[in-house]
């Protein structure tokens, strides 16, 4: 079974709740701390796939709009706004520790048909033995309910599923699965190690998250069924400490792992 310190491929997805402030800005200090981070990963030999949240919330705030819409066309305008500022980002930092970014923005239907799906995996393939650092984001702009995948968190397991990645992390604004919500409950404990998906544990998932974002533990426990049937082992990490990639990748302790068939 894989490990995460034996992962050479790696799917990073981060939520809107890491990339950005409450006014929908970006987090400028966090995003340089992860590119980074993701950068010097890369330096020391691993494959790096970074999807990224975030394209609507900055749209909104750079649109001046007064909260996040709920119409579908003024959401798809304020992705299509927001993602030229992300990916702008995303270029600049990377490309200070002289490594190239690559956009690519899914739908869900672009994933179900055959071919489509071959295109997708055979450009991965082709990016990342460019070297570059390829980042996915749904494609906001186009998708509707009927071709949306409706969170990242969902996006980020199919993505590493056609990667064939060695491990999915995920980076929350919070460090983990919990027995209890720990924003209200004082008692609450961090589940450190999960070997199977049983209907208890899918029960702790409690709502969505952030009003700036779409998920939430439910969509983190989806995606890692997704990992699960792949074989690919997952963690939730805290996104506000990008370096806590290091001491996961480094075999610690950190967030809570999802490693299957160990006990």
């Amino acid at each position: 079974m894989k490990s995460f310190k034996e992962a050479r491929r790696i799917v990073v997805k981060v939520g809107t709740s890491t990339l950005t402030y409450e006014t929908g800005r970006m987090n400028i200090r966090r995003i340089e701390q992860l590119c980074k981070v993701l950068a010097d990963l890369k330096n020391s030999g691993r494959e790096i796939l970074l999807v990224s949240s975030g394209a609507i919330a900055v749209g909104v705030s750079k649109l001046r709009l007064p909260s996040r819409p709920s119409d579908t066309p003024t959401k798809q305008a304020a992705a299509a706004v927001g993602q030229c500022e992300l990916m702008a980002m995303y270029d600049h930092c990377f490309q200070a520790y002289s490594h190239v970014p690559a956009q690519v923005l899914l739908t869900h239907e672009d994933v179900n048909y055959e071919q489509r799906q071959t295109n997708i995996v055979n450009t991965i393939s082709r990016l990342l033995a460019l070297d570059t650092i390829p980042v996915f984001n749904e494609n906001d702009t186009v998708a509707v309910e009927e071709i949306a995948f409706g969170d990242n968190d969902t996006l980020s397991a199919v993505v590493a599923e056609m990667a064939q990645a060695d491990a999915l992390v995920l980076m929350s604004d919070i460090d983990g699965l919990y027995t209890a919500d720990p924003r209200t409950d004082p008692q609450a404990r961090r589940i450190e190690v999960v070997t199977q998906l049983t209907p208890e544990l899918m029960a702790l998932a409690g709502s969505a998250g952030s009003s700036r974002g779409t998920g939430g533990m439910v969509t983190k426990l989806r995606a890692a069924e997704i990992a699960c049937r792949a074989g690919i082992p997952m963690a939730i990490v805290n996104g506000e400490a990008p370096e806590l990639l290091y001491e996961l990748l480094d075999g610690a302790g950190v967030g809570t792992r999802f490693i299957w068939g160990e006990s």
